[in-house]
């Protein structure tokens, strides 16, 4: 009798073992990290298909991959920034100041551009120096941007010492993370990041909606065109991609040179890459340098033809005289860009 007592307890206590080991291992599966992938955004349906390098295609698993990367400040030398920490929505995908600052709070030379359709862009930076996104990302994070240099080993370790990261790349890349394959993610993401199918109130007029755009905002359009700043701010990514001198700077005592930088051609002496005007109304101050501290500041410097010096590009600009009313209706206009922007921050692998 008491020996079926002993093998009845016994019988318990390793049917109460078993069910330990089963909550163990169902808590050990719930705490597995699940990247938030979501299916590819469409691409604009009034503009070319974009350029995707052969070796970098775009999967739902890679682009979930380098929005993480993107969000993540432990990519950067401090752990202070990540490279959303540039580009917020609110400031228009900007930081909203007048020239960056870097991690260890390195001063940059210029303003962090918007990144709205930056993945339909040619050439990258204010004076188009890097041919790609990928060897953009990289020179942001080895360079001031980011402060990886001379850290490199030791935030790709970090990376790959945590197996949510872990995994991911050896499901999307086959190995490791490396440098390489962490722009390439980084780059996936971005291209991602568009605006046009409808996302502002000019792109839904434009599509046949002539509730969503204001009077105001229509009548500015037409100055818009009628002051010809279409000559560099046309089509719907709303710039010609171009670099052009309008004299921003110019009469600095050592004026930023701009593409002349990349080029080393004389012409290019002070031009700069021609921003997009999506998000405009938000991404103050504006121009390389951030100098012009308000939308209205910009407007007034461009209407009045730029800033003269030899190189200014007075084929495309030029002085325009408008009534106190078409410029308020500009403004209207200018603000009919704005963007609903949707970027948020996914989970972030912890272990």
């Amino acid at each position: 009798m008491r020996s079926r007592v002993e093998l009845r307890k016994v019988l318990a206590m390793a049917v109460f073992l078993l069910a330990l080991a089963g909550v163990a291992c169902e808590k050990k599966e719930t705490a597995t990290f699940k990247p938030e992938v979501l299916p590819l955004p469409s691409p604009l349906a009034r503009y070319e298909a974009m350029e995707i390098p052969a070796d970098n295609p775009q999967t739902p698993e890679k682009v979930a991959l380098g929005r993480q990367l993107f969000f993540d400040k432990r990519l950067s030398g401090d752990e202070s920034r990540s490279w959303y920490s540039c580009h917020v929505c609110e400031k228009g995908l900007t930081d909203g100041l007048p020239k960056a600052i870097g991690a260890f709070n390195k001063p940059l030379p210029r303003s962090s551009p918007t990144l709205w359709n930056i993945g339909y862009h040619k050439m990258f930076y204010w004076d188009g120096r890097s041919p790609s996104l990928e060897k953009q990302g990289m020179a942001a994070w080895q360079g001031g941007n980011m402060g990886a240099k001379d850290h490199e080993a030791d935030i790709i370790a970090k990376i790959n010492g945590l197996e949510g990261y872990h995994s991911q790349f050896h499901k999307v890349f086959g190995g490791d993370a490396t440098a390489e394959n962490m722009m390439q993610a980084i780059s996936a993401f971005e291209r991602t990041i568009t605006s046009g199918n409808g996302d502002t109130a000019w792109d839904r007029w434009q599509a046949g909606d002539q509730s969503a755009a204001s009077e105001a905002a229509k009548r500015g359009y037409e100055v818009f065109k009628t002051a010809k700043c279409t000559n560099c701010h046309d089509g719907l990514l709303v710039t010609d991609q171009q670099f052009h001198n309008v004299g921003v700077g110019m009469d600095a005592p050592e004026p930023d040179k701009g593409r002349f930088n990349a080029t080393k051609k004389e012409e290019d002496t002070g031009a700069f890459k021609t921003p997009t005007l999506r998000d405009i109304a938000k991404s103050a101050p504006y121009f390389h340098d951030g100098s012009a501290a308000t939308l209205e500041d910009a407007v007034d410097f461009m209407l009045n033809g730029g800033k003269a010096n030899p190189y200014l590009d007075k084929k495309n600009l030029e002085k325009r005289t408008i009534t106190p009313e078409q410029r308020r209706d500009l403004l209207e206009f200018l603000k009919s860009l704005t963007v609903d922007c949707r970027l948020s921050e996914p989970p972030l692998p912890q272990k």
